[in-house]
């Protein structure tokens, strides 16, 4: 966080590289976040203590909202990621 001159605090977003594994979202996780509005575009496996709660990412200069989280019973966390508008 950042204080402006009217000492609030903003929040300040900063960037760092994660390795992870980019994979497709499977027909009935693709319908079944369409019901909610959701638009799922990608999943993305990761090693879990790399992710610490982020609600955005940048995948090859494009941003995501993380919308879902599952973590397998091994030491791996696969992010749902979707598109929004002015995000």
């Amino acid at each position: 966080y950042r204080v402006d001159g009217l000492m609030q605090r903003i929040p300040v977003e900063t960037k760092r590289k994660v390795i992870g594994l980019v994979g497709s979202i499977s027909a009935s996780e693709f319908y079944e976040a369409g019901r909610s509005g959701l638009k799922p575009q990608c999943r993305v496996s990761l090693f879990a203590p790399d992710y610490n709660g982020e609600v955005a990412v940048e995948l090859d200069g494009t941003r995501y909202g993380v919308y879902r989280t599952y973590t397998p019973k091994d030491d791996t966390i696969e992010l749902y990621l979707e598109r929004k508008a002015g995000f």
